[in-house]
Formats: C-alpha cells, sequence, structure tokens
C-alpha cells in the first residue's frame, strides 16, 4: 500500500490499531522496504502516517521488538535486526574421527567470517552459581576467559569459561587466544584430559551487558547455552556460558539410536 505525502493510513476496526501498525510494519520489513540494520521511521513520523498518538505507535514497536524483528536504542530510534542464520551442530556421541563443530566452522558453513576477541584473562573468585557446577567452594580461584564473537564484523556470540586454577595453572594457559579444542589440548599437556562434555540450554532476557554488545532489545530472548568438561573421574574442569541472539541460531542435535530399537 502506497501512502501519499500528507495522507494518513486508513486502519480497520475492531482490531487493536497499534496491533494493525505493527503488522504493516511487519510486512513492509519482511519485503525488504526496511533491510537489516536499518532505521524504521522515527515514532512522530510514524504516529503523523497512521493518524495515532505516540503512546499507541511505542506498543507497536515494543511488539515488534518481542517478535524479533527490531531492536530499539534510546535517543537513536528503532533498527530492523541483522539475522544471519547459524545452525549449531552437536553430535551424541561424536562421529569417530569427526569433532563437534568449532564456532569458527559454524560461521564458515553460514557463509559469513569469524572473527574471535579475547576482550578479559583474569584470576578472580569463582561466582556462587558456578561454584556449584564446578564442583568448589566459594571463594575458589578460577580462571576467567571472556571472549566476543563476531560474524562478517557483527556480534554474534558472548563466552565466559571458568577453569579451576589448580588445573589451569595460571593466565598463561589462555595465550595466546585458542578455541575450546586448543584449550583442551593445553589442558591436557597438564595432565587433565577432557573425555565428556554436558551442556544445559535455556532461553531468557538479556542482560543489559548482553543487550549492547548483541544489539538485541530487551523483549527479545537470547540463548544460553552452559558446558561442562568433565575428565575419567568425573572432575568438572571447565565451565563455559555461550549466549547468543535466539533468532540467529538453530540448535541441531544428532544421537545414536540404543540397540533396543
Amino acid at each position: 500500500m502506497v501512502i501519499g505525502k500528507g495522507e494518513q493510513m486508513g486502519l480497520e476496526r475492531p482490531r487493536a490499531r497499534y496491533r494493525q501498525v505493527a503488522d504493516d510494519l511487519r510486512e513492509a520489513i519482511v519485503r525488504g522496504d526496511h533491510g537489516p540494520g536499518d532505521a524504521l521511521p522515527s515514532q512522530p513520523e510514524l504516529a503523523r502516517k497512521y493518524g495515532l498518538n505516540q503512546t499507541s505507535i511505542n506498543r507497536a514497536i515494543a511488539l515488534l521488538e518481542a517478535e524479533g524483528y527490531v531492536r530499539t536504542e534510546h535517543g537513536r530510534g528503532s533498527f530492523v535486526i541483522e539475522t544471519p542464520t547459524v545452525k549449531r551442530v552437536r553430535r551424541i556421541p561424536p562421529q569417530k574421527g569427526v569433532e563437534n563443530s568449532s564456532f569458527a566452522e559454524e560461521m564458515h558453513r553460514a557463509g559469513l567470517e569469524p572473527r574471535t576477541e579475547l576482550v578479559k584473562v583474569e584470576v578472580a573468585a569463582v561466582p556462587a552459581g558456578v561454584a556449584q557446577r564446578l564442583g568448589l567452594q566459594g571463594g575458589a580461584r578460577v580462571l576467567v576467559r571472556r571472549r566476543h564473537m563476531f560474524a562478517d564484523e557483527r556480534p554474534v556470540q558472548l563466552a565466559v569459561s571458568y577453569i579451576p586454577l589448580d588445573i589451569a595453572g595460571g593466565v598463561e594457559i589462555a595465550t595466546p587466544d585458542t578455541g575450546p579444542t586448543g584449550m583442551y589440548r593445553r589442558l591436557a599437556e597438564r595432565g587433565h584430559r577432557v573425555v565428556r562434555f554436558a551442556e544445559e540450554i535455556e532461553a531468557r532476557r538479556p542482560l543489559a551487558e548482553e543487550q549492547e554488545f548483541l544489539h538485541v532489545g530487551r523483549g527479545q530472548y537470547v540463548m544460553e547455552v552452559q558446558r561442562l568438561a568433565f575428565d575419567e573421574s568425573g572432575r568438572a574442569l571447565e565451565m563455559v556460558t555461550n549466549v547468543f541472539p535466539g533468532q540467529l541460531w538453530r540448535l541441531a542435535y544428532e544421537w545414536a539410536a540404543p540397540d533396543a530399537f
């Protein structure tokens, strides 16, 4: 539908008018009228276009934000979400001679160029929730690695790794930077070989830091994947928390059927 200058968009009744605005904007995004990263018209502009007050326009934008179509930056406006889809594959048990996908491999398969930035390495007191997962006492020291992941220079994932200090030995094990496979080789060289993994997945609202880095709105969801790496004795050697926008990723898990089938 083409709206001439000075004309107002005709809206149906009795459907809530803000929902009709959201429907119209959603269709425009899907058509490509507003491309990834583009700013939507300002709320005053949209209010004039649709003949509504800004409260109704704000509700329409909030609905699109909750659906994952736009993100809103205070003082700047609302922007169409960029949505490269990445498939995260896990095979259970792993195929012989084939490792589960690394971040770089997942990006390359999606036709994207990966980059990982090690933003912080430090020795710190273990957070309470992490201590429980790693089987540590409160106040125990851990090596913490914080990493930012990018695809075609767009932020797509946050990762935080915790390794008991007696396992890691010190911050030197974290440099030069390496992905999970390289880190596990370094741990094996110290006599701590990883033989088993466990993952837990949760969908939740993003924290402020995650909103800022991942460019997601407060109404959207992120996926949090917590991975534990264990040695032969069952001791947890590392806990990694990966956080990524829910709309950017698909999770795929494969496992062998039991012999009884």
